[in-house]
């Protein structure tokens, strides 16, 4: 099990919490932004170039916030070997609503009842992008509190973003991310050393319930943005101020003392704007910089210049990007992986640039870096942290457990189906016709979906929604139990177990073995079987 959070919670302040392992889950079918730029009718590049975006996944009609949600929760547990009988708290963060009253977090609850744990604090948040930071803020509070009882946290962010035809469309994606919270991380919070901005606009907001599309001011949305980027980095700048002045030092805070910078990501452009933004800061706060050498070199013309004043100053803008890009490409560039490759998640989006970061390094890279987290919701909250990665990065250790389940991130991304864009635009056609529709059944493809993935098998006359999972293996047969999340849902190793007792049964109804590819044994020969069917299957009987 990684990390150790202790069942004996009694005694001083829990040491270095913060992220213990971090899962990512994104759709398997994603449509190139080239084509779609071809298929839009807009000039070659204005998605591609102008916001930086290479691919875009999404969902059909088959996947919904519920199922997203599922499938990242079951696959963190299932890859770490966790029980769930060792989660304490559970908080979603999610700005994609299907239900005003129930929450994302009651439906994964299903998951824990065949260990019995309902025992798990912690609800939804929503608030645009920002309910992920959020809740990940609940779940370290409440480690650090006397409300602790020694298990793990559990945090999922999780959204899919969709945007009428139109500008918007193409700065969509979907995802879910799961984190483990709990002492004794690799990627530790820094403790005091947040800045947080939260201010009234109408940037971004979802008015109509109807409709899974937003109503956006773009324009305002950037300004809302960058003035919090400003402000949440002002306030932290003066908490590490503080501290440092404490321990007796007189060291002035620059971008340079973070070893990695991430952002909350719409689109990649507006986070390489974002290093230029935060070096601006550096300049303007700096009492003498130096012009002549080093990063500042050139930039005497913008000394005088008002930070709420420069938004849209296309010559700061242009001065700031050159003078940063050297910072861009050691610190923040790495961090856009999937953001380019499957687009904005809204509230996981920082964590999958978080996830990016980790998977794009060593852990003797990552070992003691400090990690500058900027995350950023509409309407609009945002926070400025800080994560101090552990030093022990040896094999087996804490850090190299997370580095390598995060390493095959790319050969994921890569494995994903490419859509032309008329299919894109059908499938959203389709869930724009049919989204909060009652008495439905899905029509899209469930072969098209990655092994292991939840998804939704039809929605009731009274809205209430059921799923089942694809095996993670085509070759074994599915549970009857998991075609509906009524009946209790089994996982992980309590699968596996009934796979191998299933295979056994099997040889002694039979008598047959056959040799098997994956391992190169002979096992019993499941297709010579009665296949497990409710009421006459052999695994329907282990129960």
């Amino acid at each position: 099990m990684p990390g150790s959070a202790q069942i004996s919670y009694m005694g001083p302040w829990p040491k270095d919490v913060g992220i213990i392992a971090l899962e990512l889950y994104f759709p398997s079918e994603f449509v190139d932004q080239a084509e779609l730029e071809q298929y839009d009718g807009v000039a070659a590049g204005k998605y591609t170039v102008g916001l930086g975006q290479a691919r875009m996944g999404f969902c059909s009609d088959r996947e919904d916030i519920n199922s997203l949600c599922l499938t990242v929760v079951q696959r963190l547990m299932e890859r770490n070997g966790l029980s769930y009988d060792s989660i304490g708290r559970l908080e979603v963060g999610t700005e994609t609503i299907i239900d005003k009253s129930k929450s994302v977090k009651t439906v994964i609850m299903q998951l824990f009842e065949d260990c019995g744990n309902t025992d798990v604090e912690g609800i939804d948040t929503t608030n645009a992008c920002y309910g992920g930071t959020a809740a990940l803020f609940n779940a370290v509070n409440w480690v650090e509190s006397s409300s602790w009882d020694g298990r793990y946290a559990l945090v999922v962010a999780g959204d899919i973003a969709v945007y009428a035809t139109g500008s918007a469309r193409p700065t969509g994606g979907a995802g879910a991310v799961a984190m483990l919270v709990g002492p004794n991380a690799p990627l530790a919070f820094e403790r005091g050393l947040r800045g947080t901005h939260m201010q009234h606009a109408y940037d971004f907001y979802k008015p109509d319930l109807m409709s899974e599309y937003p109503v956006v001011d773009g324009k305002l949305s950037i300004e809302c943005y960058l003035s919090a980027l400003d402000r949440c980095y002002s306030v932290y700048r003066n908490k590490i101020h503080t501290q440092w002045q404490r321990e007796g030092s007189d060291k002035r805070f620059s971008l340079e003392d973070f070893g990695f910078l991430v952002f909350h990501s719409p689109y990649c452009k507006l986070v390489q704007k974002s290093v230029a933004r935060l070096m601006l800061n550096d300049f303007l706060n700096h009492p003498n910089p130096n012009t002549e050498t080093g990063p500042f070199t050139g930039l005497d013309a913008f000394r005088d210049v008002k930070p709420e004043e420069t938004y849209f100053d296309r010559d700061v803008e242009k001065a700031f990007m050159k003078a940063s890009a050297d910072l861009f490409e050691r610190k923040t560039k790495t961090s856009l992986l999937v953001s380019n490759q499957n687009g904005n998640m809204y509230t996981p989006s920082v964590y999958g640039c978080l996830a990016s970061v980790i998977a794009e390094h060593s852990p003797s890279q990552l070992a003691g870096q400090r990690i500058g987290v900027f995350s950023y919701g509409s309407g609009f909250a945002a926070s400025l942290y800080s994560l101090r990665v552990t030093q022990d990065h040896t094999p087996g250790s804490a850090l190299d457990k997370l580095v390598s389940s995060l390493s095959d991130l790319g050969v994921r991304l890569d494995s994903r189906k490419k859509v032309a864009p008329a299919v894109f635009s059908d499938s959203m056609k389709l869930r724009e016709d049919t989204h909060h529709l009652a008495s439905y059944v899905p029509r899209g493809s469930v072969e098209d979906l990655f092994p292991g993935t939840w998804y939704l098998t039809r929605v009731d006359e009274k809205h209430r929604r059921e799923y089942s999972r694809r095996p993670l293996d085509d070759d074994l047969p599915a549970e009857p139990e998991l075609v509906c999340l009524g009946a209790a849902a089994q996982v992980g190793v309590q699968l596996r177990i009934k796979e191998v007792i299933y295979l056994l049964l099997c040889y002694v109804h039979t008598g047959h073995l056959a040799h098997d590819n994956h391992t190169g044994l002979l096992l019993p020969n499941a297709s010579a079987c009665p296949p497990p069917t409710a009421g006459r299957g052999l695994v329907r009987n282990l129960d």
